[in-house]
């Protein structure tokens, strides 16, 4: 019987990372055989195409690589990881926790296609990555949605002000309100579940958001 697949999204800054590893230990603390996967794979050579999307290296913006040449860059790193790395796990555990996934290439790439074009874009996504390279679809896409400008000041910290460690996607605000804006669009046509993660320009504490998840894992799983 195959895991139950958990995406954990947003944009950058929104806290995936540290929920994810949260929801896993919450989970492995319950007796439960978990698996936590972060995309990309950044320490696998297959994710060496999108580190030169990211670090500008083929273009100075994310317009300059196409939607659908930058989709590919992550379906090939993620396929490759699911062949050689979590195949295995993904049969035997209880569940899986993706720190994003397919569902990151509609937030991101989706933004760079006309709004006339979104469906089709999301037909022509799922289908590659599920059904051509048959990566497994996820049970349930939990989004957080934080304020690209709240998000903004959070990465800030990470980074303690060097801006020239953000990638293309991360410096461009006009970016990251577009894919907001694709992200929103998504949680409609595809019931992805949806989390409010500030109210106003003040963010939620990390715990309450941990639980709105496990209550969402507990009720619909």
């Amino acid at each position: 019987m195959a895991s139950k697949l958990i995406v954990i999204e947003g944009l950058d800054g929104s806290g995936k990372g540290t929920q994810s590893q949260l929801i896993t230990q919450e989970l492995l603390s319950r007796g439960h055989k978990v698996r936590k996967l972060t995309f990309p794979d950044y320490n696998s050579s297959t994710s060496s195409l999108v580190k030169m999307y990211l670090g500008g290296e083929l273009g100075d913006t994310p317009d300059d690589v196409n939607a659908y040449a930058a989709s590919s860059f992550y379906a090939v790193d993620r396929v490759a990881s699911f062949i050689k790395d979590w195949k295995k796990d993904y049969e035997e555990c209880d569940y899986i926790i993706a720190d994003r996934y397919v569902t990151s290439n509609i937030i991101y790439q989706m933004s760079k296609v006309p709004d006339s074009e979104r469906d089709d874009y999301i037909e022509w996504c799922e289908d590659y990555e599920y059904n051509r390279l048959c990566v497994p679809k996820p049970d349930i896409v939990i989004y957080l949605d934080m304020p690209p400008e709240v998000s903004q000041k959070l990465m800030s910290g990470r980074y303690k002000g060097d801006e020239s460690k953000k990638d293309i996607h991360e410096k461009n605000m006009n970016f990251l309100l577009s894919c907001r804006k694709s992200a929103l669009y998504a949680l409609k046509k595809l019931s992805w579940v949806h989390i409010l993660c500030a109210d106003g320009d003040t963010p939620k504490s990390i715990e309450t958001i941990t639980q709105q998840i496990l209550d969402i894992i507990d009720t619909k799983l």
